[in-house]
């Protein structure tokens, strides 16, 4: 259904000049005001210090043992970066601080962080970007068709097996379990089957639940399961991660747990807060070395000599 413009142009009130702007901005910035937020609640500010994600012993050795021509169907549906993050997953490093502090300047009802002098929020083009997606293009909208009708998980797994004894394993509730699906990848890897399609489309339920769509440890939801499989069909996805992001920081922010990319939230914070070499700027910071920026620094063409940061 198109939304016509003019319906509701007249509640948009007119820009009123810098003072005015200002003044909204400070009435903004007082997340006091919000009942249950973060910001007023000093017990659930004390996340523990740098350390690694949760490890992912099922995963990595299972990426080891793909086909080429199974990497070469996720390489054309977009996701080369993700693929290389979740290689690497084990050895990433996250800096939990960091995202307690800005849990603590998230605004639930704008979407973006809430900083002194400014507001600064995660944007669709930088998501597309630093995790490599394929991207949206404006003017896309009328190409675009939505159906909304119930999610059959059955059916999206049905293109891995049909074995019944493994589709009960594979789902419970409303969640889909990775572990056995990396458990299936590596059976058809190790008989050298020729399902290279298959192989793929299982492996990419896995990579993205791990770093696009972590919800909770080893499995994904039946909507995040559909949005998965739509890649596989050229669809963008990048939206659909960033509101996922958005809903588990409006989460945290509120007490509850935090959920969505912390990949993508780490990716984002290293491209945007100030980055500064320890004394001598010739000096490489070597807590920083897996940071998730390591693995995808040669896309984005960023220098590790610049990666201490103060926090």
């Amino acid at each position: 259904m198109k939304r016509n413009y003019s319906a509701f142009a007249e509640d948009i009130p007119p820009y009123s000049g810098p003072k005015s702007a200002r003044e909204t901005h400070s009435d903004l910035k007082q997340l006091s005001s919000i009942p249950g937020h973060i910001y007023t609640r000093p017990e659930l500010q004390i996340l523990p210090g740098q350390r690694r994600f949760s490890k992912m012993p099922w995963l990595v050795p299972k990426l080891e043992l793909l086909p080429p021509t199974s990497i070469g169907h996720l390489k054309e549906w977009g996701l080369s970066t993700v693929f290389v993050l979740a290689k690497n997953y084990n050895k990433l490093v996250h800096v939990w601080e960091s995202v307690t502090a800005m849990v603590e300047l998230w605004h639930p009802q704008t979407n973006s962080f809430i900083f002194p002098e400014f507001e600064a929020t995660i944007l669709l083009e930088e998501l597309e970007i630093i995790l490599g997606l394929p991207r949206y293009q404006r003017g896309e909208e009328l190409a675009i068709s939505y159906t909304v009708e119930q999610i059959n998980s059955w059916s999206i797994l049905a293109y891995i097996t049909t074995k019944k004894n493994d589709l009960y394993s594979m789902t419970s509730g409303m969640h889909v379990h990775l572990v056995p699906i990396a458990q299936w990848i590596t059976s058809q890897c190790k008989r050298k089957t020729t399902n290279y399609t298959a192989i793929a489309k299982a492996t990419a339920i896995c990579i993205c639940g791990v770093i696009l769509f972590p919800e909770s440890d080893g499995a994904i939801s039946f909507g995040n399961l559909s949005i998965i499989d739509s890649i596989s069909e050229s669809m963008k996805i990048g939206q659909a991660v960033l509101g996922f992001l958005y809903a588990g920081l409006t989460s945290a922010a509120l007490g509850g747990p935090f959920y969505g990319s912390a990949v993508a939230l780490e990716l984002w914070m290293g491209m945007h807060i100030q980055f500064r070499a320890a004394e001598d700027p010739n000096t490489e910071c070597k807590t920083m070395l897996n940071h998730p920026l390591g693995y995808v620094g040669g896309r984005l063409h960023m220098s590790t000599w610049a990666w201490c940061k103060y926090l």
